[in-house]
Protein backbone atom coordinates (compact mmCIF):
# COMPACT_ATOMS: atom_id res chain seq x y z
CA UNK A 1 0.00 0.00 0.00
CA UNK A 2 1.22 3.46 -0.97
CA UNK A 3 0.97 7.07 0.87
CA UNK A 4 0.54 9.95 -0.62
CA UNK A 5 2.84 12.41 0.86
CA UNK A 6 1.38 15.51 2.55
CA UNK A 7 1.84 19.15 0.88
CA UNK A 8 2.94 22.23 3.20
CA UNK A 9 1.47 25.02 3.45
CA UNK A 10 2.55 28.31 4.85
CA UNK A 11 -0.07 27.77 8.06
CA UNK A 12 2.33 24.93 8.53
CA UNK A 13 5.15 26.85 9.56
CA UNK A 14 7.16 26.65 13.16
CA UNK A 15 6.34 29.13 15.36
CA UNK A 16 9.56 28.69 17.28
CA UNK A 17 12.66 30.22 16.06
CA UNK A 18 15.37 28.31 14.53
CA UNK A 19 18.60 27.78 16.36
CA UNK A 20 21.16 30.65 15.75
CA UNK A 21 24.01 29.73 17.17
CA UNK A 22 25.52 28.74 14.09
CA UNK A 23 23.04 30.59 11.20
CA UNK A 24 23.72 33.66 9.76
CA UNK A 25 21.58 35.21 7.18
CA UNK A 26 22.22 38.09 5.20
CA UNK A 27 20.48 39.92 2.37
CA UNK A 28 21.86 41.89 0.05
CA UNK A 29 20.92 46.02 -0.51
CA UNK A 30 18.47 45.38 -3.48
CA UNK A 31 16.63 42.28 -1.76
CA UNK A 32 16.27 43.53 1.90
CA UNK A 33 12.73 44.14 2.28
CA UNK A 34 12.38 40.29 0.94
CA UNK A 35 15.60 39.46 3.60
CA UNK A 36 13.66 41.52 6.59
CA UNK A 37 10.41 39.30 6.01
CA UNK A 38 12.70 35.99 5.95
CA UNK A 39 14.59 36.76 8.60
CA UNK A 40 11.51 37.71 10.60
CA UNK A 41 9.79 34.05 9.85
CA UNK A 42 13.07 32.75 11.57
CA UNK A 43 13.09 34.59 14.53
CA UNK A 44 16.64 36.13 13.64
CA UNK A 45 18.15 39.16 13.14
CA UNK A 46 19.59 39.83 9.59
CA UNK A 47 23.59 39.96 9.91
CA UNK A 48 25.23 42.71 9.60
CA UNK A 49 26.93 43.85 5.97
CA UNK A 50 28.60 46.43 4.45
CA UNK A 51 28.07 47.62 1.02
CA UNK A 52 30.11 50.87 -1.12
CA UNK A 53 30.19 52.27 -3.82
CA UNK A 54 33.08 53.60 -5.83
CA UNK A 55 32.97 56.80 -8.02
CA UNK A 56 34.14 54.38 -11.25
CA UNK A 57 31.38 51.99 -10.69
CA UNK A 58 32.84 49.50 -8.78
CA UNK A 59 31.92 48.11 -5.80
CA UNK A 60 32.03 46.01 -2.77
CA UNK A 61 30.29 44.41 0.40
CA UNK A 62 31.49 42.70 3.29
CA UNK A 63 30.27 40.90 6.22
CA UNK A 64 30.51 43.00 9.28
CA UNK A 65 29.49 39.94 11.79
CA UNK A 66 31.64 37.08 12.20
CA UNK A 67 30.77 34.25 9.85
CA UNK A 68 33.88 31.97 10.88
CA UNK A 69 32.45 28.00 11.00
CA UNK A 70 29.18 29.22 10.43
CA UNK A 71 26.15 28.49 8.41
CA UNK A 72 25.56 31.30 6.25
CA UNK A 73 22.41 32.19 4.17
CA UNK A 74 22.48 35.04 1.32
CA UNK A 75 19.08 36.59 -0.03
CA UNK A 76 19.73 38.33 -3.61
CA UNK A 77 16.94 37.97 -6.11
CA UNK A 78 18.41 38.40 -9.12
CA UNK A 79 15.67 40.41 -11.51
CA UNK A 80 16.70 43.38 -13.28
CA UNK A 81 15.65 46.74 -11.50
CA UNK A 82 14.91 49.41 -10.56
CA UNK A 83 18.27 50.62 -9.28
CA UNK A 84 20.44 47.46 -10.30
CA UNK A 85 20.53 45.64 -13.29
CA UNK A 86 20.67 41.37 -13.12
CA UNK A 87 23.97 41.37 -13.78
CA UNK A 88 25.14 44.06 -11.10
CA UNK A 89 23.32 42.31 -8.63
CA UNK A 90 24.80 38.44 -9.70
CA UNK A 91 28.48 40.35 -9.69
CA UNK A 92 27.79 41.42 -6.35
CA UNK A 93 26.03 38.54 -4.80
CA UNK A 94 28.84 36.32 -6.44
CA UNK A 95 31.80 38.80 -4.66
CA UNK A 96 29.79 38.51 -1.40
CA UNK A 97 29.89 34.76 -1.54
CA UNK A 98 33.98 35.10 -2.15
CA UNK A 99 34.50 37.13 0.92
CA UNK A 100 32.54 34.70 2.88
CA UNK A 101 34.24 31.71 2.07
CA UNK A 102 37.63 34.02 2.55
CA UNK A 103 36.46 34.83 6.13
CA UNK A 104 36.04 31.36 7.08
CA UNK A 105 32.46 30.72 6.83
CA UNK A 106 31.61 26.88 6.97
CA UNK A 107 28.94 26.76 4.37
CA UNK A 108 27.58 29.22 2.07
CA UNK A 109 23.77 29.00 0.66
CA UNK A 110 22.81 31.38 -2.05
CA UNK A 111 19.50 32.01 -1.52
CA UNK A 112 18.07 33.29 -5.30
CA UNK A 113 14.28 33.39 -5.39
CA UNK A 114 14.71 34.58 -9.23
CA UNK A 115 17.80 33.53 -11.19
CA UNK A 116 18.90 35.67 -14.07
CA UNK A 117 19.82 33.37 -17.25
CA UNK A 118 17.64 30.65 -16.48
CA UNK A 119 15.47 30.84 -19.43
CA UNK A 120 19.05 30.67 -21.50
CA UNK A 121 19.47 26.89 -20.76
CA UNK A 122 19.94 25.24 -24.35
CA UNK A 123 20.98 26.36 -27.84
CA UNK A 124 18.24 27.54 -29.92
CA UNK A 125 20.40 28.97 -32.50
CA UNK A 126 23.86 27.86 -34.07
CA UNK A 127 26.67 29.15 -31.53
CA UNK A 128 24.38 29.65 -28.83
CA UNK A 129 25.79 30.26 -25.54
CA UNK A 130 23.98 28.15 -22.65
CA UNK A 131 24.00 30.97 -20.25
CA UNK A 132 22.79 29.15 -17.36
CA UNK A 133 25.91 26.56 -17.74
CA UNK A 134 28.26 29.78 -17.46
CA UNK A 135 26.20 31.59 -14.37
CA UNK A 136 26.69 28.07 -12.37
CA UNK A 137 30.32 27.46 -13.10
CA UNK A 138 30.40 31.30 -11.32
CA UNK A 139 28.84 30.17 -8.64
CA UNK A 140 30.56 27.29 -7.94
CA UNK A 141 34.16 29.21 -8.80
CA UNK A 142 33.07 31.65 -5.53
CA UNK A 143 32.52 28.48 -3.59
CA UNK A 144 29.02 28.20 -2.95
CA UNK A 145 27.64 25.51 -1.35
CA UNK A 146 24.19 25.30 -2.36
CA UNK A 147 21.56 27.01 -4.42
CA UNK A 148 17.79 27.53 -3.77
CA UNK A 149 15.73 29.18 -6.39
CA UNK A 150 11.84 29.43 -6.36
CA UNK A 151 10.03 28.37 -9.50
CA UNK A 152 13.19 28.38 -11.83
CA UNK A 153 12.17 28.02 -15.62
CA UNK A 154 13.74 24.70 -16.15
CA UNK A 155 14.69 22.67 -13.40
CA UNK A 156 15.74 19.37 -15.33
CA UNK A 157 18.53 22.04 -17.03
CA UNK A 158 19.05 23.86 -13.57
CA UNK A 159 19.94 20.82 -11.65
CA UNK A 160 21.96 19.50 -14.41
CA UNK A 161 23.84 22.51 -15.19
CA UNK A 162 25.10 22.85 -11.54
CA UNK A 163 27.62 20.47 -9.58
CA UNK A 164 26.62 22.25 -6.05
CA UNK A 165 23.78 21.29 -4.21
CA UNK A 166 20.49 22.71 -5.83
CA UNK A 167 17.15 23.41 -4.20
CA UNK A 168 14.42 23.88 -6.73
CA UNK A 169 11.44 25.08 -4.87
CA UNK A 170 7.89 25.88 -6.48
CA UNK A 171 5.23 28.06 -5.12
CA UNK A 172 2.76 25.18 -5.72
CA UNK A 173 2.31 25.22 -1.92
CA UNK A 174 1.33 28.95 -1.99
CA UNK A 175 -0.56 29.17 -5.06
CA UNK A 176 -2.62 25.80 -3.65
CA UNK A 177 -3.24 28.02 -0.16
CA UNK A 178 -4.75 30.56 -2.30
CA UNK A 179 -6.98 28.15 -5.10
CA UNK A 180 -8.67 27.06 -1.78
CA UNK A 181 -10.22 30.29 -1.31
CA UNK A 182 -12.01 29.99 -4.15
CA UNK A 183 -14.82 28.30 -3.47
CA UNK A 184 -15.28 27.38 -7.21
CA UNK A 185 -16.87 23.92 -7.29
CA UNK A 186 -14.77 23.67 -10.79
CA UNK A 187 -11.53 23.86 -11.52
CA UNK A 188 -9.15 23.30 -14.37
CA UNK A 189 -5.21 24.21 -14.27
CA UNK A 190 -3.98 25.19 -17.61
CA UNK A 191 -0.75 25.58 -18.88
CA UNK A 192 -0.03 28.60 -21.59
CA UNK A 193 2.28 26.15 -24.08
CA UNK A 194 3.42 23.36 -24.56
CA UNK A 195 6.40 23.71 -22.58
CA UNK A 196 4.82 24.30 -19.45
CA UNK A 197 2.43 21.29 -19.49
CA UNK A 198 5.21 19.41 -16.88
CA UNK A 199 4.96 22.28 -14.43
CA UNK A 200 0.84 22.73 -14.78
CA UNK A 201 0.25 18.74 -14.49
CA UNK A 202 2.10 18.36 -11.20
CA UNK A 203 0.27 21.50 -10.00
CA UNK A 204 -3.18 20.27 -10.55
CA UNK A 205 -2.13 16.60 -9.24
CA UNK A 206 -1.19 18.43 -6.22
CA UNK A 207 -4.27 20.40 -5.99
CA UNK A 208 -6.17 17.90 -6.62
CA UNK A 209 -5.05 15.56 -3.72
CA UNK A 210 -5.44 18.63 -1.31
CA UNK A 211 -8.95 19.54 -2.50
CA UNK A 212 -9.77 15.56 -2.28
CA UNK A 213 -11.74 16.35 -5.98
CA UNK A 214 -10.66 16.17 -9.72
CA UNK A 215 -9.55 19.05 -11.28
CA UNK A 216 -10.02 19.51 -14.97
CA UNK A 217 -6.77 19.76 -17.24
CA UNK A 218 -5.62 21.67 -20.39
CA UNK A 219 -3.02 23.12 -22.60
CA UNK A 220 -2.89 25.92 -25.05
CA UNK A 221 -0.19 25.74 -28.27
CA UNK A 222 2.34 28.42 -28.69
CA UNK A 223 5.09 28.92 -30.99
CA UNK A 224 7.75 31.00 -31.00
CA UNK A 225 10.14 32.20 -33.99
CA UNK A 226 12.33 35.30 -34.09
CA UNK A 227 9.99 36.99 -31.21
CA UNK A 228 6.67 36.50 -32.92
CA UNK A 229 3.96 34.10 -31.30
CA UNK A 230 1.76 31.56 -32.91
CA UNK A 231 -0.58 28.90 -32.42
CA UNK A 232 -4.31 29.02 -31.27
CA UNK A 233 -5.02 24.88 -30.25
CA UNK A 234 -6.30 24.54 -27.14
CA UNK A 235 -6.69 20.83 -25.72
CA UNK A 236 -8.84 20.45 -22.36
CA UNK A 237 -11.68 20.71 -19.92
CA UNK A 238 -12.60 23.63 -18.93
CA UNK A 239 -15.97 24.30 -20.01
CA UNK A 240 -18.01 25.86 -16.31
CA UNK A 241 -14.68 25.84 -14.88
CA UNK A 242 -12.52 28.67 -12.97
CA UNK A 243 -8.90 28.37 -15.08
CA UNK A 244 -6.07 28.40 -13.48
CA UNK A 245 -3.33 29.56 -15.90
CA UNK A 246 -0.19 28.12 -13.65
CA UNK A 247 3.28 30.01 -15.18
CA UNK A 248 6.72 30.43 -14.11
CA UNK A 249 7.26 34.26 -14.92
CA UNK A 250 5.31 37.37 -16.94
CA UNK A 251 7.32 39.25 -19.25
CA UNK A 252 5.23 41.20 -22.16
CA UNK A 253 1.83 38.75 -21.03
CA UNK A 254 1.47 38.34 -24.21
CA UNK A 255 1.58 34.70 -23.97
CA UNK A 256 -0.60 34.56 -20.78
CA UNK A 257 -3.28 36.41 -23.11
CA UNK A 258 -3.67 34.44 -25.71
CA UNK A 259 -4.00 31.23 -22.85
CA UNK A 260 -6.44 33.27 -21.30
CA UNK A 261 -8.83 34.19 -24.48
CA UNK A 262 -8.07 30.59 -25.97
CA UNK A 263 -9.85 29.10 -22.27
CA UNK A 264 -12.67 31.90 -22.28
CA UNK A 265 -13.52 30.16 -25.65
CA UNK A 266 -13.70 26.98 -24.79
CA UNK A 267 -16.58 27.57 -22.00
CA UNK A 268 -14.31 28.35 -18.75
CA UNK A 269 -16.11 31.53 -16.81
CA UNK A 270 -13.18 33.11 -15.35
CA UNK A 271 -9.93 33.25 -15.46
CA UNK A 272 -7.02 33.63 -12.67
CA UNK A 273 -3.38 33.33 -13.61
CA UNK A 274 -0.68 31.79 -11.05
CA UNK A 275 2.60 33.02 -12.11
CA UNK A 276 5.57 33.28 -9.60
CA UNK A 277 7.38 36.12 -11.24
CA UNK A 278 6.00 38.99 -12.48
CA UNK A 279 8.44 40.62 -14.89
CA UNK A 280 5.67 43.45 -16.17
CA UNK A 281 8.00 44.73 -19.00
CA UNK A 282 6.75 47.78 -20.67
CA UNK A 283 3.52 46.99 -22.57
CA UNK A 284 2.51 44.66 -20.41
CA UNK A 285 -0.10 46.49 -18.33
CA UNK A 286 -2.06 47.25 -21.66
CA UNK A 287 -1.79 43.38 -21.93
CA UNK A 288 -2.46 42.11 -18.76
CA UNK A 289 -5.61 44.70 -18.11
CA UNK A 290 -7.77 42.74 -21.19
CA UNK A 291 -10.49 41.57 -19.54
CA UNK A 292 -10.12 37.93 -20.61
CA UNK A 293 -8.13 38.00 -17.19
CA UNK A 294 -9.98 37.84 -14.12
CA UNK A 295 -6.81 38.05 -11.41
CA UNK A 296 -3.43 37.97 -11.67
CA UNK A 297 -1.58 35.94 -8.70
CA UNK A 298 1.71 36.47 -8.03
CA UNK A 299 4.96 36.37 -5.32
CA UNK A 300 6.61 39.00 -3.87
CA UNK A 301 9.86 37.57 -4.68
CA UNK A 302 10.22 40.07 -8.48
CA UNK A 303 8.81 43.32 -6.51
CA UNK A 304 5.85 44.53 -9.18
CA UNK A 305 7.69 48.03 -9.14
CA UNK A 306 7.45 48.08 -13.12
CA UNK A 307 3.45 48.25 -12.76
CA UNK A 308 2.18 51.38 -12.54
CA UNK A 309 -1.48 51.75 -10.66
CA UNK A 310 -4.35 51.53 -13.22
CA UNK A 311 -6.51 48.02 -14.38
CA UNK A 312 -4.05 45.95 -14.91
CA UNK A 313 -2.05 46.63 -11.34
CA UNK A 314 -5.58 46.33 -9.67
CA UNK A 315 -5.75 42.61 -10.74
CA UNK A 316 -2.53 41.66 -9.02
CA UNK A 317 -3.21 39.75 -5.46
CA UNK A 318 1.00 39.21 -4.45
CA UNK A 319 1.66 36.22 -1.84
CA UNK A 320 4.56 36.32 -0.19
CA UNK A 321 7.52 33.99 -0.22
CA UNK A 322 9.07 34.75 1.89
CA UNK A 323 7.18 31.84 4.59
CA UNK A 324 8.32 29.40 1.99
CA UNK A 325 12.18 30.45 1.93
CA UNK A 326 12.52 30.86 5.78
CA UNK A 327 10.77 27.22 5.56
CA UNK A 328 13.47 26.00 3.47
CA UNK A 329 16.06 27.42 5.34
CA UNK A 330 15.27 26.79 8.97
CA UNK A 331 15.18 22.78 7.66
CA UNK A 332 18.64 22.96 5.52
CA UNK A 333 20.15 24.87 8.64
CA UNK A 334 18.40 21.34 11.19
CA UNK A 335 19.16 19.24 8.11
CA UNK A 336 15.75 18.64 8.05
CA UNK A 337 13.57 17.09 5.30
CA UNK A 338 12.49 19.11 2.28
CA UNK A 339 9.96 16.58 0.85
CA UNK A 340 6.60 18.30 1.69
CA UNK A 341 7.68 21.48 0.15
CA UNK A 342 8.52 20.23 -3.27
CA UNK A 343 6.48 18.82 -5.73
CA UNK A 344 7.57 16.92 -7.49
Amino acid sequence: MTTTPSIWTPRDAASHSVNSDRLRLFALQATAELGAAIAQRLGVALAAHEEREFEDGEHKARPLDIVRGTDVYVVQSLHGGPQQSANDKLCRLLFFIGALKDAGAAQVTAVVPYLCYARKDRRTKPNDPVTTRYVAAMFEAVGTDALVTLEVHNPVAFENAFRCRTVTLTTAPLFIEFAKTLGAEKLAVVSPDPGGTKRAELFREALELVLGRPVGKGFVDKRRSAGVLSGDLFVGEVAGATALIVDDLISTGHTLLRAARAVRQAGAPSVIALVTHGLFMPGSADVLADAAIDRLVVTDAVPAFRLKPGPAREKIVTLPAAPLLAETIRRLHGNGSLTDLLVF
